[in-house]
């Protein structure tokens, strides 16, 4: 019989709200993604100065998963939690911006930063250097929220032994159309980690 692994805990951030297992933390009128995710920052009282330094989906998906593992009582040396990400255009809304600067002939000079933040792994990499985790971590690209193949990878890691807990989600941007779910997946839980539970708790907002 099939060991089952349950979802812990869930968070959305989207029209303008962030919210953990469906109670709302934080509300902003600001239409402009970059106004709406720096008050959050202030807000939720994040703690971590590179996050000034990210692109936007970087900080939409780092505020995310902090807002799940800050009161996790992690390790302060390494924790055996795995990153599955996904969305759908990677980090196009970054690139989009590298490639204005280096086509801007007249003001010629493309950011390092915003070059290096042109890969989507970064944003994991950020998560793991804050909450020192150690385990796999992946991004995944599909056309649309992808919850059958979140639920098959989550539980392979976790069977296999290879992670003691998974993190698991959808993290899209563009401009200011936004959209991340993360949720954190183990052995206890309330909840299920089934496509259906999955796919429920994605449509929630």
């Amino acid at each position: 019989m099939a060991e089952n692994f349950h979802i812990k805990k869930y968070c959305h951030i989207k029209k303008q709200t962030i919210s953990v297992n469906g109670r709302i933390l934080f509300e902003d009128g600001h239409q402009d993604f970059s106004v709406f995710i720096k008050n959050a920052y202030k807000i939720l009282k994040t703690t971590y100065p590179k996050f000034f330094k990210m692109d936007n989906l970087s900080k939409l998906a780092f505020l995310a998963a902090d807002v799940l593992l800050k009161n996790e009582n992690l390790n302060e040396e390494e924790n055996n939690i795995a990153l599955i990400f996904s969305n759908r255009a990677s980090s196009l809304d970054t690139d989009r911006k590298h490639q204005a600067a280096i086509e801007n002939s007249d003001e010629y000079f493309p950011s390092p930063a915003v070059f290096v933040y042109t890969l989507p792994n970064i944003c994991l990499g950020e998560i793991s250097i804050k909450h020192r985790l150690y385990s796999e971590n992946s991004f995944f690209i599909f056309d649309r929220f992808n919850a059958e193949y979140l639920q098959l990878y989550a539980n392979s890691l976790l069977r296999s032994g290879k992670a003691e807990k998974v993190l698991c989600g959808w993290v899209d941007l563009d401009e200011n159309s936004y959209d991340a779910f993360l949720y954190l997946v183990e052995k206890e839980g309330e909840i299920e980690h089934k496509t259906e539970e999955i796919t429920r708790l994605y449509n929630i907002l």
